[in-house]
């Protein structure tokens, strides 16, 4: 395999009286730069706020990366059929956010694929034609991808990772009918070119349910005592995984997904995806009860992320402690710096890197939580250049738990209440509610 890329962020330095960092973030004293590489697990640090719920303090910047963790084992298997789905107890029946919608439209990109002449299509009208060897096989080969199981909802059991091809785009589309289900031992898919903020193909999954995906992080922390971060530098995005590609997800439905639990770089219960050239774009989609070290339910590095009409619910962080570089409180070396804090940052969303930007509009994002002693229950978004803009539009975001701060460069919206953690450009908030938004 090509060596994994390793970059190195800049650090922007501002005046704190704490730290906070990328995809974990820590409430030392210290601030420095943080190395970011493939299969090397990442690390960061950024300016600090309260990590109480009440207030808001001024914040810097910091930088971040992310190992890729190869999750579930990707090898092939000739079983795993599909049966008829009964319904998963929790796992929404409808996709997207039931109480709103925004105002100024969807964007170009957000209209499902046509997939009237498919590539592949599993299944020969019944359940148990639609085996996991024949899915398998389809999105090894990519292209458009439907299934033909039958008139009533599916569940295929998926026994080993997807990989999906870097070399082509790739559509999965359920139908509204398919549940893929990792068993709660996979990761569901997995896109890894070894690339960075290169690669113009894209994964679109619409129409879809993807359910109990787990990833088996391997790269654990040196052993060193608390505070040195514990748990994994591995083991993101518990239903997918992304790195050097491009994703989009319309209409779908993702619950009960596990990324590492524990970790200070690591995350993503749901989705992470990293070093992406034109990033994510959800539309009319649900994400519940999945779960990841940081990043309960989607997390970016280096990834734009464009959230509309969708519901983001009941979603964890599990980590705790954040993350920060601070050679007075731990001796041992991970990725490069003395980290402390194993995590817990982002209960709902979260995105790091340069110049990128988060647009969340017609969304709820209500009753996240991030991790002990962490921040942004809703959202966690640093800036690590400054240059990134949060633009939030008819949106609801309430309930959320954990830490938070806004650190701004411009702009009038100079606190963005207590569900949310950021460094930004400037920030943007219409017609929403947003708990602690003045």
């Amino acid at each position: 395999m090509t060596k994994p890329l390793v970059l190195t962020f800049a650090w922007i330095a501002l005046a704190t009286s704490a730290s906070i960092a990328g995809c974990g973030s820590g409430s030392g004293s210290g601030s420095s730069p943080g190395d970011a590489g493939d299969d090397g697990g990442s690390s960061s640090s950024s300016g600090a706020g309260s990590s109480s719920g009440s207030g808001s303090s001024g914040g810097g910047s910091g930088s971040s990366g992310s190992g890729s963790g190869s999750g579930s084992s990707s090898g092939s298997s000739s079983g795993g059929s599909s049966s008829s789905s009964g319904g998963d107890s929790g796992v929404p029946t409808h996709a997207g956010n039931p109480n709103g919608s925004c105002s100024g439209g969807l964007p170009a990109g957000a209209a499902p694929v046509d997939t009237s002449h498919p590539t592949a299509v599993i299944g020969t009208g019944t359940a148990s034609s639609c085996t996991f060897a024949k899915l398998q096989a389809a999105v090894t080969a990519g292209g458009t991808i439907t299934f033909d199981c039958g008139s009533a909802p599916a569940t295929i059991a998926v026994t080993a990772q997807l990989d999906v091809p870097i070399t082509t785009n790739t559509v999965i589309d359920g139908g509204n009918k398919i549940t893929l289900d990792g068993g709660d031992a996979v990761r569901i898919l997995s896109f890894d070119s070894p690339n960075w903020v290169n690669n113009e193909n894209r994964l679109t999954l619409q129409h879809i349910t993807l359910v109990h995906g787990k990833t088996t992080p391997t790269q654990k922390i040196p052993q060193a005592p608390a505070p040195c971060s514990q748990g994994w530098d591995d083991g993101q995005g518990g239903a997918v995984y992304m790195r050097d590609g491009n994703l989009t997800v319309i209409d779908s439905i993702f619950a009960f997904n596990q990324a590492a639990p524990l970790g200070p770089d690591t995350g993503g219960g749901a989705i992470y995806v990293q070093g992406s050239k034109h990033g994510m774009l959800i539309v009319s989609s649900t994400f519940t009860n999945n779960s990841g070290a940081n990043c309960g339910a989607v997390g970016g590095l280096w990834s734009e992320l464009d959230v509309y009409d969708s519901l983001v619910t009941n979603n964890t962080g599990t980590g705790h402690d954040a993350n920060n570089n601070d050679p007075t409180k731990c001796s041992a070396m991970n990725n490069g710096q003395n980290e402390i804090g194993s995590g817990g940052n982002g209960g709902a969303l979260y995105s790091d890197g340069n110049s990128v930007n988060i647009t969340l509009c017609g969304d709820d994002v209500s009753d996240n939580a991030a991790g002990v002693n962490a921040f942004g229950g809703g959202l966690f978004f640093t800036s690590d250049d400054m240059m990134g803009t949060l633009t939030i539009t008819d949106t609801t975001m309430m309930g959320n738990t954990g830490g938070h701060w806004t650190n701004v460069s411009t702009g009038s919206v100079t606190n963005a209440g207590t569900a949310i953690g950021v460094n930004a450009h400037s920030i943007t908030i219409t017609s929403s509610m947003i708990q602690g938004y003045p």
